[in-house]
């Protein structure tokens, strides 16, 4: 073998296929949606530490949540492998389009689970203790669809879960304060899900999956949608109570209200063409709003 030839195999071409296979993976698992439950997670964070965490706690915790949001998302695109191939929305994705093998996912959401595991018993014992609670939540989301029309409200309980695990990691114990919020996201998340299965009412009646959507029709799930962020507004009002929180706190319950009630002018039952930016960008504001908020409360006010 000519010298340097394994180093040259090894070389730029090999760093982009690399690259580029990580950048499929990580556009595969919607990395980017982190940005719904993260802030929540690190909100309840500084509330529990009264906006001083330890730098090493805060660490654990988002190592916690990506990791548990990676295993969530891989078995998910791992067990819906052959829906989404079906489904024209989604038969553009990594695996159905050829771009990753299913087992890659797999072998991911496996991985992530066993690190998120070994994750929460460097935590604490009652976050090691709960773990297994957490990935059944997390990862029996993705089979709901095939059996029940709560499957939203699944979703909303597996983002839910992470600033109750926050609160877990910092104090040890579960109180009201972080299930008032862990309650809030699970509302506001079933919310915005219901409004992005919209899209898919005729596919899940031709493939049979169970959906509010698919049961209610536009107008109906939308309604539900609605009364669910109201539910939102309320609860996240309530943790402002629950931890004698101020006038910031307040007002980032106000803006939370104004943006969801915006996303909801976005789309009608007539009209879906805007789901994308009532999904994400709206979205995206109102968990970065609300942690922007608790941190102005906690470290500046």
């Amino acid at each position: 073998m000519r010298a340097g030839a394994g180093d040259a195999e090894m070389g730029p071409p090999f760093l982009r296929r690399l690259l580029r296979s990580t950048a499929v993976f990580l556009d595969m698992i919607k990395i980017a949606h982190s940005v719904f439950a993260l802030p929540f997670a690190l909100a309840a964070l500084l509330i529990a530490t009264d906006g001083r965490p330890p730098m090493l706690l805060v660490l654990q915790v988002l190592l916690a949540v990506v990791l548990a949001r990676t295993a969530a998302m891989s078995f998910n695109r791992w067990a819906d492998a052959k829906i989404d191939a079906l489904n024209p929305r989604t038969r553009g994705r990594a695996i159905p389009a050829g771009s990753l093998p299913r087992v890659a996912a797999g072998g991911a959401a496996l991985a992530a689970a066993a690190l998120f595991v070994l994750t929460a018993a460097w935590i604490n014992p009652l976050a090691f203790a709960l773990s297994p609670v957490a990935l059944l939540v997390l990862l029996g989301y993705s089979t709901t669809k095939r059996f029940t029309r709560l499957s939203h409200l699944v979703l909303g309980l597996a983002l839910g879960l992470s600033p109750v695990g926050a609160w877990v990691a910092a104090c040890g114990r579960i109180d009201l304060l972080p299930c008032l919020l862990g309650a809030a996201v699970l509302f506001w998340t079933a919310g915005f899900d219901l409004i992005y299965a919209c899209q898919d009412i005729r596919f899940d009646r031709s493939a049979g999956l169970r959906s509010i959507p698919e049961r209610w029709g536009v107008r109906g799930a939308l309604l539900l949608a609605r009364i669910f962020h109201v539910v939102t507004v309320g609860l996240l009002a309530a943790v402002g109570l629950a931890g004698s929180m101020g006038w910031v706190h307040g007002a980032g319950v106000a803006i939370v209200a104004g943006l969801l009630v915006y996303e909801h002018s976005l789309v009608r039952p007539d009209d879906l063409s805007r789901v994308n930016q009532a999904f994400f960008t709206m979205n995206g504001l109102v968990s970065l709003v609300y942690l922007g908020c608790v941190f102005v409360e906690k470290l500046i006010v």
